[in-house]
């Protein structure tokens, strides 16, 4: 269901999905990608909540706008579709700057700890495409809460800006399990190595795959970038890693 919580910057929408029972679970954050807070991640959120977690989804975009007012209207499997809705996206991609990742995040994890149901000990997180910058992030300045980390189909997690979302591994203590998508030149194989030197640096338990043949966006069923075989393959990782840590 749609709820509301609150944000450093006013009252963000988010997706709320949990098991169907009274007992007692464990968190999970869901960093949406940057299409929005839409009917595929509901999907996606239900699906993990099935699992045993309750799971909270944030549109990240609230600043900008309603879950509805930042999602697409058209349907982004057709041809050039999801190209012409990506080209109008970038500003509000810009407009999340790390102070401000951090600040929201903070809020979303204590949004979480927030909702009935959720047991004591450490949550996971999970993000997609740009949620998995923020993903990262979490863990990296809450180091205490966070317990598990999947990135999937990422961008950008390794670069040479002195921010770079690599960095925070540093302070992170959770286990990490990343699915990179092949010949993707937001994360090309130098930035694939350095994330895993990062990892290996902090002394972290963590997976650092590339998925062979698999698209950006590939768990994404609503957009032409979809790879069916990749995205059971993230959520048999994903489940397995919760399962471990959490």
């Amino acid at each position: 269901m749609m709820i509301e919580i609150p944000g450093p910057d006013g009252t963000a929408e988010a997706w709320l999905a949990r098991p169907d029972d009274s007992a007692e679970h464990p968190g999970v954050l869901f960093f949406i990608d940057a299409i929005g807070l839409r009917p595929r991640i509901h999907e996606m959120a239900d699906r993990i909540a099935s699992w045993g977690y309750v799971v909270l989804a944030p549109n990240i975009f609230y600043r900008e706008g309603t879950a509805a007012e930042t999602s697409p209207t058209g349907d982004l499997r057709l041809p050039g579709e999801r190209e012409k809705f990506f080209a109008t996206v970038g500003p509000r991609i810009g407009s999340l700057t790390t102070e401000r990742v951090t600040a929201d995040n903070a809020s979303y994890l204590a949004a979480l700890r927030a909702q009935d149901g959720v047991s004591a000990g450490p949550v996971g997180v999970t993000g997609y495409c740009m949620g998995a910058r923020l993903a990262i992030r979490a863990a990296g300045a809450h180091p205490a809460e966070v317990g598990a980390v999947g990135g999937f189909h990422g961008g950008g997690l390794a670069t040479d800006a002195p921010d770079s979302p690599h960095l925070s591994l540093a302070t992170a203590r959770a286990e990490f399990v990343f699915g990179h998508a092949d010949n993707d030149p937001s994360m090309d194989p130098e930035a694939v190595e350095r994330l895993g030197r990062a990892l290996k640096d902090a002394g972290l338990t963590a997976a650092n795959e590339v998925y062979a043949g698999a698209p950006h966006g590939y768990s994404m069923s609503d957009t032409s970038m979809y790879d069916e075989a990749a995205c059971e393959r993230h959520f048999t990782t994903l489940r397995a890693l919760f399962a471990r840590a959490l």
